[in-house]
Formats: C-alpha cells, structure tokens, sequence
C-alpha cells in the first residue's frame, strides 16, 4: 500500500520557518523521527518512509505554493497513488493557532495552494490536515502575516504540533480518515 503525504510550503531560505510552510515543518519532523531523508526529485524532495507494510512517500513541493497541483499530480500518477490515500497538510488561516484538524475533502477555503490542487486532481475529495496559524493580522496583512516568521510563543508550540500530525499522519494510514478524525480532532496546543 501506497500513499504519499504531502507537505505545502514555499522552497527557499527566505521561507524556512514562516506560518505558511507549516506543511514542510511537519514534514521535516516526521522524516526525521523516521529517520528517512529528503531527495530532490522532480516537482519536489522526496523522503520515503516504510511502516508495518505501507510505503509512505513524503513530498515537500518545489513548484511554489500556489502550483503544488502540479507535484501532486505527477507523483500520485507515477507512484500510483489511489486518491485516498493521498494527505495533504496545509497551514490554516481560519484556525486558531495550535489548532489541528483533518478533513476527508473541502473547499480550499482561499489557501492558494490546496485551490491548484483541486483544480489539478478535478476533485477536492481527498484528505487533508489543517493547521491553524491564527489571524492576527491587520486588515490587508494576510501576505505578510502567512509569510511571516513564528513568533517566540508559537515556536515553543511547534514540537507538539509536529509530533501531533505525525500520530495523525499513522493513524491515516492504518485507520483511515474517519477514525483518525474521530480519535485526533480535538487537540488544542496548551498554553504554556
């Protein structure tokens, strides 16, 4: 069984560590507790991750946020990747900060990247982990907001969020969508 979890973010150091590139963040962390590492391939870096008979095929996008239909694509046709098994974890506006949520499908809910997949795949019934990064901006400061770096507070946030996606993450792949919604949904990051 194959699936291939995707991790939406922006490529170069100018993005590391920005709210919008949550999705490589918990990407990283996941590679590293699995001790897997990231090639570069087409589209995209790649880091393979074998459980308990499964293959997870981790990609982290290169083709920019708002073209990350195009990874998808190309790595579910030549993996042969079936739809369900595909997750996608994206950063959240519409949460509040150390929320986390998975959703079997959805709109894209103005997140340019998830709007290119959707166009893309011609679907939006695939699972996907949203991340909240709160809205604490000013009216007309959503770019610079999203593309913003962690403050310290959120940062202290991310080891949990990270580890929290991860379990989300195996549990996708061992129970499916509903289950893991059921069983990881309500998580809220503590305040420390």
């Amino acid at each position: 069984m194959k699936y291939l979890i995707v991790g939406l973010g922006n490529i170069g150091p100018e993005y590391q560590n920005t709210r919008h590139n949550i999705g490589f963040n918990v990407l990283d962390a996941f590679a590293k507790a699995s001790n897997a590492v990231f090639e570069d391939g087409r589209y995209g870096a790649l880091a393979t991750v074998k459980l308990k008979g499964r293959t997870l095929l981790l990609l982290k996008p290169n083709t920019y946020m708002n073209l990350s239909g195009k990874a998808v694509s190309y790595w579910m046709q030549r993996e042969k990747v079936e739809l369900g098994n595909v997750l996608v974890i994206v950063d959240d506006l519409a949460l509040p900060f150390g929320t986390i949520r998975m959703r079997a499908k959805g709109s894209d809910g103005g997140h340019n990247g998830l709007k290119n997949i959707n166009e893309l795949l011609g679907t939006q019934d695939y699972a996907r982990i949203r991340v909240g990064i709160g809205n604490g901006f000013p009216r007309g400061g959503q770019i610079d907001y999203v593309l913003g770096h962690w403050t310290e507070e959120e940062e202290k946030g991310m080891p949990a969020i990270t580890e929290h996606c991860g379990k989300m993450i195996e549990s996708f792949v061992f129970v499916g969508v509903e289950k893991t919604m059921n069983g990881f949904n309500n998580f809220k990051l503590q305040k420390s």
